[in-house]
């Protein structure tokens, strides 16, 4: 197995900082150079983790960034906390995405009738250990559910680590709802109300907010995956003028990102200077009691 690392740019809760995923001490993209399948023939894919469990801070791969390190969300100049929605605390799972996938934005899905939301698959790793920003998983799926988040198909992958304790007994959708009882329906709960407190309203769901099983998750990762295909091979466009997406990467040479590790793109890429957490505004601790939070 690969061993990966992260270099950290700056301070958590700060607009500078970034964290980069090293492999054997190099940079490479979490988003293009990592690879999807750990090992194909068992099942086993990489999940990289942006957001770990009981957490606030709205971490994502930036798509538009040069070997795209992870940040902190922006919205109208200020650092992006999601909201705790009773009796929630931060997001309920370590969150995260699949590298080499692409929900692409020019495509309609035949069954959700919603475009993809332009970004990588998103991942909730339900196992027992909290991960931590930019941690490379091996995992098992499980599931998947369909956001409709703001008109765009916004697919929710249920992953399991390998490593979990439980991982064994997990094999399928319904084993979910056996092992861990109530965690579907509080996660249907979680994606329906976590932008209300910012004055949005209520996402809905594809399927009345059922979740599909391995065999229907597998075959959207395997679209995704497609859709990445095109877009790092030069097919579908990186840049519209919607959006801008950096494919530079260390491990395509047939990708017109492809960058040698002597291009002053990548040699000039900043050193580790990590530093201790800036202080979180406490009001990103408040709890919000929403009315319409049952299911």
């Amino acid at each position: 197995m690969a061993q990966y690392s992260t270099r950290l740019i700056g301070a958590p809760n700060t607009l500078e900082h970034r964290v980069f995923i090293e492999q054997n001490g190099q940079v490479v993209s979490p988003f293009h150079d990592i690879p999807l399948f750990a090992d194909q023939n068992n099942g086993i894919l990489n999940m990289i983790v942006e957001v770990p469990r009981w957490t606030n801070a709205k971490m994502e791969i930036s798509k538009e960034e040069a070997f795209n390190p992870i940040k902190q969300d922006v919205k109208k100049g200020r650092l992006r906390y999601v909201r705790n929605c009773f009796p929630h605390h931060g997001y309920i799972w370590n969150y995260g995405a699949f590298p080499q996938t692409w929900e692409d934005p020019q495509q309609t899905h035949p069954e959700t009738k919603a475009k993809g939301d332009n970004d990588p698959l998103d991942v909730c790793e339900i196992g027992e250990q909290v991960g931590y920003v930019g941690q490379v998983k091996q995992v098992k799926v499980l599931g998947i559910m369909a956001l409709l988040d703001e008109g765009e198909t916004d697919w929710k992958v249920i992953v399991i680590d390998v490593r979990d304790p439980l991982a064994s007994r997990m094999n399928d959708i319904e084993d979910v709802e056996r092992q861990l009882p109530g965690l579907i329906r509080a996660t249907n709960e979680w994606f329906r109300i976590y932008k209300i407190p910012d004055g949005k309203p209520e996402n809905n769901f594809a399927f009345s907010g059922e979740a599909k099983n391995k065999k229907y998750a597998t075959e959207i990762i395997h679209e995704c995956h497609e859709a990445w295909r095109r877009l790092i091979s030069g097919e579908s466009p990186a840049k519209t003028p919607s959006y801008d997406i950096s494919i530079r990467n260390i491990s395509i040479p047939n990708s017109p990102g492809y960058t040698r590790k002597d291009d002053p793109a990548y040699t000039g890429l900043p050193a580790d200077s990590r530093k201790p957490p800036a202080p979180v505004d406490p009001s990103i601790s408040k709890w919000f009691y929403i009315a319409s939070a049952q299911v």
